[in-house]
């Protein structure tokens, strides 16, 4: 499947995945689901949706709303007006950033389609490793896809189930697909939140305890939210995280669970503490900004040197490059500084201009830096680009050694779940060793933090165990826990059968 272009100013990271909420049993659940979407933002800023379910309407108007556009929160559901388009008790969002499927109208998500059983919206974080199969065999069987995205194959498999309840239908489908996915599912009926078998992508549960109203009790309101930071803003508790394999059902009669897949040791996306959770998150259990501190202090232990200032690169870097300044002893300054005002189409992307993106997005902060021996903190190289620049540009400042130290171990695989990161040709550490690397991105030295050391950061002492990992960490190492089906060049001589059974 097809990543989305790189917009001009995009430095070479790997992407966020998309950002999922959902809420029931709120007043104003569309402006509640607008606000936690606010806080998901850097799951995903190409497009925007929200899907609410207003009870109240009579059964032959219109229950469902939804409203969905390209760009920021804020810029789609900026109006007022919008808002109050979307009544009801309940409601899902969805941020995307597209790991599948171009940015157009008709791909943003939560996807909404009416069923025998009434209206359905599904909000998908991840990538199925088996959707080209199955869209291939769903249109020989007769569904027309309306978008290019594989969250669409969730819909048809409910369609074409023969269970009667929505929980059984979307069991039934989510037992054809093989991938990493968290899900946001909202009916007439519940809120249904899912994670894939392993657990890689993320799902919380958050509960809010709602005042009395004329005098009686009233029930909580119920949240399902990609990370914890979706939960502060709207004033909700964060409960639990739902579990690998877990399909969690929220209706008007409260919480209840299954496990249609039984019980799975979980392997979490480990890039989620590295990078694309917010610092404020918990997720798994552990809160985010530590973990990256902790994992800053593990990469000093591991290949601290003389130096006079520690500079992290902004954002990312910054709580590793805190936890690597204690560890060392060396002093932590801002050396460089993100300017957060820069559009992704501020100017035509020529390749002058290309060359130049780094400079709008950083600047460096030559007081610190002039003269001085400088390490660089960034959690990740992927294609190397952004480095070069970035180190080229501190140089400049008149920096006396430039090191630069990696918060993560060498990225050496490509990401099938969900993150977008490039063929695993264009991987930097795919191709080079250290030595190689640092010489092609200019600094005097390189270092990446180990595997074990990643894993002694997050709580495991003995390091990775390679017969049972905790985590997913196969862009590091090139062990896949998920069959990816759809890159199996021998995938097209199989076809696809479909679920026919009750």
């Amino acid at each position: 499947m097809d990543a989305a272009p790189l917009g001009p100013h995009d430095d070479d990271k790997p992407h966020e995945e998309c950002g999922v909420f959902g809420i029931w049993n709120a007043h104003d659940a569309g402006a509640m689901t607008a606000l936690g979407l606010h806080a998901l933002q850097h799951r995903g800023q190409e497009a925007t949706g929200i899907v609410s379910f207003d009870k109240t309407a009579q059964v032959d108007g219109a229950r469902f709303h939804t409203h969905k556009g390209l760009g920021l929160v804020g810029d789609v559901f900026g109006d007022a007006r919008i808002i109050g388009a979307l009544p009801g008790h309940a409601a899902v969002g969805h941020n995307r950033y597209a790991t599948t499927g171009a940015t157009i109208i008709r791909n943003v998500q939560p996807l909404y389609a009416e069923f025998e059983f009434g209206g359905l919206a599904v909000g998908h974080n991840g990538n199925l490793t088996n959707a080209t199969n199955l869209r291939r065999a769903l249109v020989r069987r007769g569904c027309i896809f309306q978008s290019t995205t594989d969250s669409e194959v969730f819909i048809h498999l409910i369609a074409i189930s023969l269970y009667s309840s929505v929980t059984d239908r979307l069991t039934d489908a989510l037992k054809q697909v093989i991938g990493a996915y968290s899900l946001v599912v909202l009916s007439q009926e519940a809120l249904i939140g899912v994670r894939d078998p392993l657990g890689v992508r993320p799902l919380i549960l958050g509960r809010i305890d709602q005042p009395p109203e004329n005098g009686r009790d009233q029930k909580p309101a119920w949240v399902l939210a990609s990370e914890s930071c979706a939960l502060d803003i709207v004033g909700a508790e964060f409960v639990r995280d739902v579990e690998p394999g877990e399909i969690v059902i929220i209706n008007d009669d409260g919480v209840r669970s299954i496990r249609p897949f039984g019980n799975h040791a979980g392997r979490f996306c480990v890039f989620e503490y590295i990078y694309f959770a917010r610092p404020d998150s918990v997720l798994d259990g552990h809160g985010v900004y530590e973990a990256r501190k902790r994992i800053g202090l593990e990469l000093a232990r591991e290949s601290s040197i003389d130096a006079d200032v520690i500079v992290p690169v902004p954002d990312s870097g910054v709580p590793s490059a805190i936890g690597f300044a204690a560890a060392s002893g060396i002093p932590f300054e801002l050396g460089i500084i993100r300017n957060h005002y820069v559009g992704r189409t501020f100017i035509e992307p020529t390749d002058q201009i290309r060359n130049l993106g780094v400079k709008l997005k950083h600047s460096a902060n030559r007081a610190v830096i002039e003269g001085k021996r400088v390490i660089l903190v960034d959690d990740s190289i992927v294609r190397g680009t952004t480095s070069r620049k970035i180190v080229e540009m501190v140089r400049a400042a008149g920096a006396a050694e430039v090191h630069m130290r990696i918060s993560s171990p060498p990225t050496t695989h490509s990401c099938f779940y969900g993150i977008d990161t490039p063929e695993r040709g264009k991987l930097l550490a795919a191709n080079h060793d250290t030595d190689e690397m640092a010489r092609l991105i200019g600094a005097d030295s390189l270092a990446f933090i180990s595997l074990d050391g990643l894993y002694r950061a997050l709580g495991r002492p003995e390091g990775r165990d390679p017969g049972m990992p905790h985590y997913c960490d196969a862009c590091f190492t090139g062990d896949y826990p998920i069959s990816l089906v759809d890159h199996d060049e021998n995938s097209r001589a199989r076809p696809t059968q479909l679920s026919e059974t009750r």
